[in-house]
């Protein structure tokens, strides 16, 4: 299922373009949730968590070309496609990767097509997630996102690149649905990504971020084994 966003100030052209967007999308026979959000500062609360981002140059507070500047510092692989009743900012999409510019009001053949494109390309370069249950919601989270999940009891506190949520499950239901995705139960309360640690020692490994995670003792050999097959299944030089 796709997860897309729409961002612009105005709630009636976001609410527009939100509907014109499901449309095409059933009419595609693609399943897809479409949510909208009013501000960039609303947006990148939870940003990292959709597929495709529709987003308004021209808004108050934080612009949309600024909001997208402060998304990709922490996420470069989601589509992020530019609207704007302006040509103006057309060259300073490149510099933050966009997709696409689409101009207002947004024709709906070129929308349609724009969309489709973009399909393609999710389709092309899949990328893995978890679909978690939070506040009566599915919440999509990437699997290339996560830094590591801390365990609580019950609760599990998922420490992504663009910040942290809880959400409730048993630590061996998701030790399961991980499987042989470069997680490691490193620790009693910490499952790692693999693919972030920095460097380690015996009792402890330090992530791309700075932050330090304990390895317990009898963890520690079985934790080296699975680093280096990470290593070698992306391409490391050992």
């Amino acid at each position: 299922m796709l997860s897309i966003a729409v961002c612009d100030d105005e709630a009636l052209q976001c609410c527009t373009l939100s509907k014109k967007i499901q449309v095409i999308l059933e009419q595609m026979h693609i399943p897809c949730t479409v949510r909208q959000f009013y501000s960039g500062n609303a947006l990148l609360e939870e940003a990292g968590h959709f597929d495709i981002l529709f987003l308004d140059i021209l808004m108050q507070g934080l612009d949309g070309m600024e909001t997208a500047r402060i998304f990709r510092q922490s996420s470069s692989d989601q589509i992020l496609i530019f609207i704007s009743s302006s040509r103006e900012y057309v060259w300073n999409a490149y510099d933050v990767e966009a997709f696409h510019y689409l101009l207002k009001p947004v024709d709906d053949q070129k929308l349609e097509l724009i969309l489709q494109r973009a399909v393609q390309k999710i389709r092309k370069h899949p990328r893995e997630y978890l679909l978690v249950h939070r506040e009566r919601e599915q919440k999509k989270i990437f699997l290339n996102h996560i830094r590591y999940f801390e365990i609580r009891g019950r609760m599990i506190d998922v420490h992504e690149t663009g910040g942290c949520f809880t959400y409730y499950e048993q630590i061996r239901v998701l030790e399961d649905r991980l499987g042989d995705k470069d997680f490691f139960r490193c620790h009693k309360s910490f499952l790692v990504n693999l693919n972030y640690v920095d460097s380690y020692r015996r009792q402890e490994l330090l992530l791309d971020n700075g932050e330090r995670i304990p390895i317990a003792k009898r963890r520690y050999d079985d934790f080296c084994t699975e680093l280096l097959a990470c290593m070698r299944k992306n391409g490391g030089i050992l």
